[in-house]
């Protein structure tokens, strides 16, 4: 799904929103302010991005044209819009595929949000420049319903009896199992939510679930850079947290080629399921339902790795690059709109408070903008106790990971064995690291 807004002064003021627009520029008294268009895989806010557009014209009067794309097909819409005379100005990008548009990224290294990070390490270098810069930090692992475990906790047939003893693998299964044999005493479907593999949820497998065993992977490596291969040492755990995502759930695997994200969400939403494996930013899906925030509590994937007790939950960013190929006059304008986002109180409330964003810069937490969203808040007490977090890593492409995905599928609904799945996991990274190398 695509879907561009416009944003105007004049529909800020009105209260208006366009739908679907055949491109973008500025064509009035304002053009000589210069223009952004932002590009944006954050469809879970296309709203809230649009209303930050807006506000940013209402101040301003620089016109924002924004575009957002599902992330199963960002890289084909940016790779399209890109290619356009009035391509975007500023673009998410994630690690994983930040190779790709090395043509385009424009130097960052002056810019207000790269001197604002916490720590500039985070931003990802082109070269010897600063291409693109963490704006959103994502925290992922297995959602909880905390009153609907308490259940569990309760029930004269529950061998586990408090959440802290949940914190590796064997005692995560030994619940889920036992929730899922008794799933009609607790009023629900399943212990876990459906696994879906249709477009909307296929990356929470073959990309969000895998980079567990690959961090693991890397830091027995000792390398934070993409190696060219990697071991099938962690491929049994990996199987293990599969299998039981698919076995202990509210939908048979034959079911699982159709389930979409949004059933994940609305059976974890509708107190359906008791646990569901997503993160930061599907908290908009998930809140003001029949789980109240204080309800949501989220645990690390555990996959059976040694001293996995200490871990806390998985930590991505979602990064920002400028365009080099834009105009200077649409450059200069792009940095103002990074700066409003950066440094306009209103724009902080709104990425706090309303997107649910936690935030890679110091003035945020100088100026208490911390988002109250319960997936990240439910990672403090990880930090307290020192626990370590499992850190995104770099994935050969996104073709790595819907070839992983597929053969995960093909597991799961009896069609394709485990072997395959380890191929595409340990073969396909060799092939596509030559490929995208």
């Amino acid at each position: 799904m695509k879907k561009i807004i416009k944003a105007t002064a004049a529909m800020a003021a009105a209260g208006l929103s366009l739908g679907l627009i055949a491109g973008c520029g500025s064509g009035d008294s304002n053009a000589d302010k210069g223009h952004v268009y932002f590009l944006s895989m954050k469809v879970e806010q296309a709203d809230q991005i649009r209303e930050l557009a807006d506000n940013f014209t209402a101040e301003t009067g620089i016109e924002v044209d924004v575009a957002t794309a599902s992330s199963d097909t960002y890289e084909q819409t940016l790779k399209s819009e890109l290619a356009k005379s009035e391509a975007p100005t500023v673009f998410d990008v994630d690690n994983n595929d930040f190779l790709n548009w090395t043509d385009y990224y424009a130097d960052m290294s002056d810019t207000n949000m790269y001197k604002d990070l916490t720590k500039q390490d985070y931003a990802m270098k082109n070269g010897d420049e600063i291409g693109a810069v963490p704006y959103v930090m994502e925290r992922y692992g297995i959602i909880y319903n905390k009153a609907l475990l308490q259940k569990y906790f309760d029930a004269n047939w529950s061998s586990v009896k408090d959440v802290e003893t949940i914190n590796n693998f064997d005692t995560l299964r030994t619940v889920a199992d036992e929730i899922q044999a008794h799933k009609d005493d607790l009023g629900i479907k399943g212990a876990f939510t459906s696994a879906g593999f249709d477009t909307s949820s296929i990356k929470r497998f073959g990309d969000q679930l895998a980079h567990v065993p690959v961090y693991y992977e890397y830091r027995d490596q000792g390398v934070t850079q993409l190696p060219a291969t990697i071991s099938d040492t962690y491929i049994p755990n990996f199987k293990k947290i599969f299998d039981l995502y698919i076995t202990d759930s509210t939908t048979p695997a034959s079911q699982l080629s159709s389930a979409t994200m949004d059933d994940a969400n609305s059976e974890f939403a509708l107190g359906e399921a008791v646990f569901l494996q997503n993160g930061t930013w599907g908290y908009s899906q998930i809140k003001d339902q029949n789980v109240p925030d204080e309800d949501m509590g989220v645990l690390p994937i555990y996959i059976g790795t040694e001293g996995e007790e200490k871990a806390g939950l998985t930590v991505s960013f979602l990064y920002v690059a400028m365009n080099k190929n834009a105009s200077e006059k649409d450059q200069q304008a792009t940095r103002q709109f990074l700066d409003y986002i950066l440094q306009n109180d209103d724009a902080r409330k709104l990425v706090t408070d309303e997107m649910g964003f936690e935030t890679p810069f110091k003035s945020y937490a100088e100026n208490g903008y911390k988002t109250t969203n319960p997936i990240h808040r439910a990672n403090d007490a990880y930090a307290v106790k020192g626990n370590y977090d499992i850190v995104i890593y770099p994935l050969p492409s996104t073709q790595w990971v819907m070839s992983l995905g597929n053969a995960m599928l093909e597991y799961a609904q009896g069609t394709g064995d485990w072997d395959t799945v380890a191929s595409a996991f340990v073969d396909g990274w060799a092939s596509e690291y030559k490929t995208t190398h």
